[in-house]
């Protein structure tokens, strides 16, 4: 008789076959693991196949098909199984970082991915056989940090569970991935969302803008408008902070940055609003930043900049990030612009896969209607 998922859960030490040589083997410890038992040449084998529960009853079949297939190539599966060379998770780690690499927008991501697996996975499993990596050994990785840094936690098993995944489409690894999230490792660890909930970036409400905005022109300094730019463009900071004069077209009154600089790795048109170029100077060299360091011309300002002059002001309880929030709100509850002209202005992707196909252009003369409207509002002395 066959054996069922729940015959598996709930045996009692013992040995349980389920057909053509695959047995369940339960020790007096309540452990389980699974064994093929096969002959060839005359001899009888016996094969293991892996450690339930990590080790389902369907992956056990599956498992032994795959050997039996082998041997009916008159091949040995034990010993085609110790041909696999062994693979550790670090150098596996390495390769994938590499095959990755040129696909990444900027050599930060592929630091990011070392950092994290060197500082979490790496002293926990960084020498051992990527096979031999089970769930426990994950959860020994993120049960220290689950609570206390959720969002890091979090990428860091994504980051096993990418590694994992690499090895096993290379053949060095076979079975379920002990990372996996969804079905598996979400049955053991509570949701990050549920431990701390998002923060997102304060903003200011949309109608204290205007007295913001006179409150900021009247300050002298190139880091007052280079935020004033951020705001009027309703750009992310690095990206002001990035913006060189190569993208700057003062005729055609428009910014053009390249993929390299986007989020969305996709090329961006910026319609500049009469408020937007007042902030900037006579240009420069092509290469020049248009908001450089007070260092150099080739040196983009720091982040804290633009911080520091919201302190200035005695906003303290905003961000620059934020602008973009009041920026999305104004939109939306006074303009009757579309929410897909609003969001091609904040240059975001369209969530719905079906919507995004259709969208070719990237509406550039109804952003620039928006962006003059938003302009007049937050600037009226100006028009």
């Amino acid at each position: 008789m066959l054996l069922s998922a729940r015959k598996v859960e709930t045996a009692k030490p013992g040995r349980y076959v389920d057909g053509r040589g695959l047995m369940l083997l339960v020790k007096a410890s309540g452990s389980r693991s699974w064994v093929l038992r096969y002959q060839i040449d005359g001899r009888r084998r016996d094969m293991g196949l892996g450690a339930w529960p990590e080790v389902t009853l369907a992956i056990a079949r599956e498992r032994a098909l795959d050997a039996r297939r082998q041997i009916a190539q008159h091949r040995d599966p034990l010993t085609e199984k110790t041909k696999i060379k062994m693979l550790l998770f670090r150098d596996a780690a390495a390769a994938l970082i590499e095959a990755k690499r040129s696909g990444w927008r900027n050599a930060k991501h592929a630091a990011q991915w070392v950092s994290t697996l060197e500082r979490y996975a790496y002293p926990a499993f960084g020498g051992t056989d990527v096979r031999a990596i089970a769930t426990e050994s994950v959860l020994a990785v993120l049960w220290p940090i689950w609570n206390e840094k959720p969002e890091t936690a979090s990428r860091v098993r994504q980051r096993i569970e990418s590694v994992l995944d690499y090895a096993a489409a290379i053949g060095a690894r076979a079975g379920e991935n002990p990372a996996r999230w969804r079905g598996h490792l979400d049955r053991l660890l509570p949701q990050p969302a549920k431990i701390k909930p998002v923060a997102h970036h304060p903003a200011l409400d949309w109608r204290q803008m205007p007295a913001l905005m006179a409150e900021l022109e009247s300050r002298d300094g190139l880091g007052a408008r280079a935020l004033a730019f951020a705001i009027l463009t309703a750009s992310r900071s690095g990206e002001v902070r990035g913006a060189t004069w190569s993208e700057i077209d003062i005729k055609a009154r428009v910014w053009t940055l390249p993929p390299a600089r986007m989020k969305a790795g996709k090329a961006h048109r910026v319609p500049l609003s009469d408020a937007a170029l007042a902030q900037l100077d006579e240009p420069l060299a092509p290469n020049d930043l248009v908001f450089p360091s007070g260092s150099g011309r080739q040196r983009p300002m720091s982040d804290m900049t633009l911080a520091a002059v919201l302190k200035r002001l005695g906003r303290h309880d905003v961000t620059v990030h934020g602008f973009r929030s009041s920026f999305r709100d104004w939109a939306g509850e006074t303009t009757h612009f579309s929410r897909e002209v609003i969001e091609a202005a904040l240059a975001h992707r369209l969530r719905d896969k079906a919507e995004a196909a259709y969208a070719r252009g990237d509406l550039f003369e109804k952003r620039r209607a928006l962006m003059t409207a938003w302009a007049t509002f937050i600037t009226p002395q100006n028009f």
